[in-house]
């Protein structure tokens, strides 16, 4: 998940000629903006559900996908600059109010159950020095992350940002020891490690190549979300078309980094000993090829990431409701601000629910593996929509003038869309009916919405899929309280 350059909300930053950016600092934006705390923990988090050869298709089918997406929000930030409310404002301009408000409670819902599952994965990291701590959710645990939470809450409401030394301190933590790692670990690379069971198909645990290349979707999908926030750096260039090309080459980057560390990590240990690795699952990797200092260097790595991740996250998942509390897509009070132009009220609803959801955590033992595939799940509708409204606009020809080409926008909205469904049925049905029971609640607050600005509810359609999915959080609460599903 991604970390970024985030400002603090009513202050504005003025860019002159001489502080815009070129093709190499953007490049560098675009990677910092989508490497978050997932990598660390990838090599565990993939063999816990597949051998090489899915892991392989895996990461295939994922950089189609997300190239596609990457075009597809390069191409709206260009053709629809009078959108500047992220995904939601997409769905919302393509299939109306009610769609777009699922967008922008999808969204949040994904931003605000990330950062618990950074607080999980911190503390976890800790617990390596300090035992205690366990998988990050022990009540130790659970209450460390709580002071951090609140800390944060503190700092942002004074209207506090993270500064340059700060950033750059969190960006080479990031960044430096991943290469170090992908170093490492190729030349302790053996072959006959990863090639002892290269299909998987050895283990039954873990099925057919279709169901081990399923279990790989969402974690690969984590690990990139935050992709679409690169084009705000889009005033900033130096170059517009440099945008592009910095998006192009960051995925690529990012993409080669992701999957060198699950690959490789496949050559070290087998499949088995990576499923049974605790996260930071980088840790084990590096502690088992040059010992315990390795291990130590992640872990410490990891907390100084996530702990800016987690900043900049807070930030951007209380911006989300903001900035839907301002256009009408969400009731008003989500739109006040604090005299220092922080979105107050939406950051203490947001860090509540961090909070509430912490303490879940202690009582249903959940892991960060478990947090992170309701995050990823949840983000679906921003993401499938958004592709789908790329494709409406070239299917239309809105925006694009007379003999304009519009075959790859059409066939990259396509991709993106057929991509996020396609993450949809990976998901599977326990996480599908998790984010059901978190999404119907939003229903109240589009109708509370909707009411404030005095427009009509519902439309036929959205009534219909308003009753749906009401029913769909009915029956998975249902399901989840007789024990039938349990994603935590």
């Amino acid at each position: 998940m991604a970390t970024a350059d985030i400002n603090i909300p009513g202050r504005e930053v003025t860019t002159t000629a001489a502080t815009k950016l070129r093709l190499g600092s953007l490049t560098a934006l675009v990677i910092g903006s989508m490497v978050g705390s997932g990598v660390f923990s990838l090599p565990q988090n993939m063999a816990a559900g597949a051998g090489p050869l899915a892991i392989l298709i895996g990461w295939a089918i994922t950089a189609v996908g997300m190239l596609a997406l990457v075009f597809v929000y390069q191409s709206l930030a260009t053709r629809k600059p009078e959108l500047d409310a992220g995904p939601y404002a997409y769905a919302k301009a393509g299939f109306g109010p009610f769609i777009g408000f699922n967008a922008a409670w999808g969204y949040w819902i994904s931003a605000w159950v990330g950062n618990v599952s950074y607080a999980v994965i911190v503390f976890s990291a800790l617990s390596y020095f300090f035992p205690s701590f366990g998988d990050g959710n022990t009540w130790q645990a659970v209450l460390g992350a709580s002071i951090l939470l609140w800390l944060i809450h503190v700092l942002i409401l004074a209207g506090i940002r993270q500064a340059a030394v700060v950033n750059l301190i969190v960006t080479v933590a990031k960044i430096a020891p991943i290469v170090l790692f992908v170093g490492v670990v190729a030349v302790a690379f053996k072959l006959d490690v990863w090639s002892l069971d290269f299909s998987g198909l050895g283990n039954a645990d873990l099925g057919s190549i279709s169901a081990q290349v399923k279990s790989t979707m969402l974690v690969t999908l984590w690990v990139f979300i935050g992709i679409e926030g690169a084009s705000v750096f889009s005033s900033r260039a130096e170059r517009r078309k440099d945008i592009a090309t910095a998006t192009v080459l960051g995925f690529f980057t990012c993409l080669a980094l992701y999957a060198l560390v699950s690959l490789l990590s496949l050559g070290i240990l087998s499949q088995p000993e990576l499923a049974a690795l605790k996260n930071p699952s980088m840790a084990g990797v590096l502690e088992a090829v040059v010992g315990p200092w390795g291990a130590i260097l992640i872990n410490i790595a990891l907390v100084i990431s996530v702990v800016g991740a987690f900043l900049s996250w807070t930030l951007l998942a209380a911006e989300i409701p903001h900035a839907a509390g301002k256009d009408g897509t969400m009731p008003k009070f989500f739109g006040q601000e604090s005299d220092r132009g922080v979105p107050s009220t939406s950051l203490l609803i947001t860090n509540l629910l961090v909070q509430a959801f912490l303490v879940i955590t202690l009582f249903a033992q959940s892991t960060y593996q478990a947090l992170f595939y309701i995050a990823s799940a949840a983000i679906l509708v921003p993401y499938i929509f958004s592709g789908a409204y790329a494709a409406k606009l070239a299917l239309t020809g809105e925006s694009y003038a007379n003999g304009e080409q519009r075959a790859g926008p059409l066939v990259a909205g396509l991709v993106a869309t057929v991509y996020g469904l396609w993450l949809v049925y990976a998901a599977g049905p326990a996480y599908l009916f998790m984010c059901a029971i978190l999404y119907a609640p939003g229903i109240i607050f589009y109708i509370w919405a909707r009411r404030e600005t005095s427009q009509r509810v519902f439309h036929p359609v959205e009534a219909g899929l308003a009753a749906a999915l009401v029913a769909a959080g009915i029956a998975a609460a249902y399901l989840i309280w007789n024990g039938s599903i349990s994603p935590l």
